[in-house]
Formats: C-alpha cells, sequence, structure tokens
C-alpha cells in the first residue's frame, strides 16, 4: 500500500480585527498579472482563522494553516504570530 503524504497550506497575512471571541480576521494579498494587459495587479482575501488564546492583536503579521471546518466561517486556524504590533 502506497501511504498518501498531505502537506498542510499554510498562508501568511495581515491581521485585520481581533474583535471576535477566539477569532480573527486575516488579510492576505497577492499579486497576479493581468492577462492582456501585463500589469501586477493587487488581489486581497479576507479569512477567518481560529484563535485558542486570544492572542493576536490588530496589525500582526501572523502564520494561518488550513484545518478541518469548525465553524460555518472557520477552517483556518493561526500557527504562529511572525511578527507582533506590541
Amino acid at each position: 500500500m502506497a501511504t498518501e503524504t498531505n502537506k498542510i497550506r499554510t498562508k501568511s497575512g495581515l491581521v485585520t480585527s481581533n474583535k471576535m471571541d477566539q477569532t480573527v480576521t486575516v488579510l492576505i494579498e497577492r499579486t497576479i498579472k493581468h492577462p492582456l494587459y501585463k500589469k501586477y495587479i493587487k488581489k486581497s482575501t479576507k479569512i477567518h482563522a481560529h484563535d485558542a488564546d486570544n492572542k493576536c492583536q490588530e496589525g500582526d503579521i501572523v502564520k494561518i494553516a488550513e484545518c478541518r471546518p469548525i465553524s460555518k466561517t472557520k477552517s483556518w486556524k493561526v500557527v504562529e504570530i511572525v511578527t507582533s504590533n506590541d
């Protein structure tokens, strides 16, 4: 039998809100190239992530990893705080 190794998807982004209990909103920005005009465009996505210890503050840069669905909107969890806003 072949064993299948799944790599956990991770992303890093900026915490924009920590007003919910054990939940933070993370803004992830990426750049894509326009297919016709060849200009680079910023695209952004807001993701709700699980922060069990309520350690994240607004302005922190965090690394998040995909996990099983925790609620209707949360299927990511905070792995580590890369840079703190303190």
